[in-house]
């Protein structure tokens, strides 16, 4: 059968349009760089170890990994998550010049942003006398993901060098050796944090840990009211441990909480109708662990969703017979 030339103009003129489609489809190759690192500094931990920190990209920036360089010669590369780090093998009374830039998945490189300049002090032979632990810790939360701690200043036979803030066990931030305060940046809303904040030396001695602060970040907006459970105590007895701590206000009693020793979840303790506690919540655990088994506890609720909320505060025991 024979086709019409309306017909067969039409078709041409459909398929030339169907190609011109395929092709304004196809994607042009990424070739935008990602914005240059902010927030860099550099602090000397140690007459042969500086410490490198900055500021996460943002989400949308699609960054996969940061390059750290000194003086233009690249010294360490770290995946998008990991926003810190410890440069050693340095010589001390020596000055350095850091910068960070950021890589994103096409491969493209940010630019390398102002350099954070430090000098390494000097070596203190046959140094092994840590400095003594900050007396005092203070925090408060400036933000649904930003805190504020402060601590009393420690003492060194030879001279602090560094004040280092642990979470958890980690070391998330450190601060030059003359500073009494620091902001934190990066947290979660809605989340309970414990720091603690250990002196350093020239020699990398580093203090006991000073008295532990809990900082509680609000929700971001429109999260409602906080989810975590707060003010947790544990207390360890012959063959158990007792916990305590204050019900969230999530609209209804809650039965329901998940508690995690060592970082692991261990048990659901659960209320019975009748008799789920409001305000002060106590809870008896009976353990058969040996004396001196050191435990790390936190808990979180079941929320009136069905989703577990925030974790509360982390507290450390020893159990004992």
């Amino acid at each position: 059968m024979r086709r019409s030339a309306p017909t067969l103009a039409l078709f041409l003129t459909l398929a030339g349009l169907a190609g011109l489609s395929g092709l304004t489809a196809c994607t042009a190759p990424d070739t935008e760089p990602p914005p240059a690192p902010g927030g860099l500094t550099a602090q000397a931990g140690s007459a042969t170890s500086v410490h490198v920190m900055w500021d996460a990209a943002a989400d949308r920036a699609g960054v996969t990994r940061y390059q750290v360089f000194e003086g233009g010669r690249l010294v360490r590369e770290l995946p998008a998550e990991k926003t810190m780090v410890d440069i050693t093998g340095l010589a001390p009374q020596t000055g350095y010049s850091f910068t960070v830039r950021a890589q994103d998945a096409a491969g493209n490189l940010s630019g390398a942003g102002p350099a954070a300049l430090v000098t390494t002090p000097a070596a203190k032979a046959e140094d092994r006398r840590a400095p003594t632990a900050p007396a005092t810790t203070t925090g408060a939360a400036t933000g649904p993901r930003s805190a504020r701690l402060s601590w009393t200043p420690s003492t060194d036979d030879t001279g602090v060098t560094a004040y280092d803030v642990y979470q958890g066990g980690v070391r998330i931030h450190t601060a030059g050796p003359g500073e009494k305060e620091t902001a934190l940046t990066g947290l979660r809303p809605d989340t309970v944090y414990t720091f603690t904040v250990r002196a350093r030396d020239g020699a990398d001695n580093s203090s006991p840990d000073g008295p532990a602060v809990d900082v509680g970040t609000p929700p971001a907006s429109g999260d409602g009211p906080p989810t975590a459970p707060a003010d947790l105590t544990a207390t360890a007895s012959p063959g158990a441990v007792t916990l305590t701590w204050n019900a969230p206000d999530t609209g209804r009693p809650t039965a329901e909480y998940e508690l995690y020793v060592n970082g692991r979840p261990t048990t659901v303790i659960q209320f019975g109708a009748g008799a789920v506690p409001a305000g002060r919540v106590e809870h008896r655990l009976t353990v058969a662990e040996p004396t001196g088994t050191e435990w790390a506890v936190k808990l979180r609720a079941r929320l009136p969703d069905g989703n577990w909320g925030a974790f509360s505060a982390e507290r450390r025991i020893t159990l004992v017979a």
